[in-house]
């Protein structure tokens, strides 16, 4: 189930990468990044599945592939699974 909810995991996560979405970094802790990713509402996502349902709602991403919509700038692997989708 997706959730709003940010555990370190994610918050570490977004701080490593970033740079991937923005153009300088937006957020220099953990508290900072906790905060930045609230105010956006990033969606955590619990698997790949998760990420393209979520996606297809929110972006025009008809005709992309799998992989395409994974290395999506917005789109941030945390490593265990599961995905943090953030809108910038």
């Amino acid at each position: 189930m997706s959730s709003y909810e940010y555990d370190e995991a994610c918050i570490q996560a977004f701080l490593e990468q970033q740079l991937k979405l923005f153009p300088e970094e937006v957020a220099e802790t953990p508290e900072e990044a906790e905060a930045f990713l609230e105010d956006c509402m990033a969606m955590v996502c619990d698997n790949k599945d998760e990420v393209i349902e979520y996606l297809e709602d929110e972006m025009d991403i008809v005709g992309m592939e799998e992989e395409e919509i994974l290395e999506a700038e917005e789109v941030f692997a945390i490593g265990d699974g599961r995905y943090l989708v953030v809108e910038g």
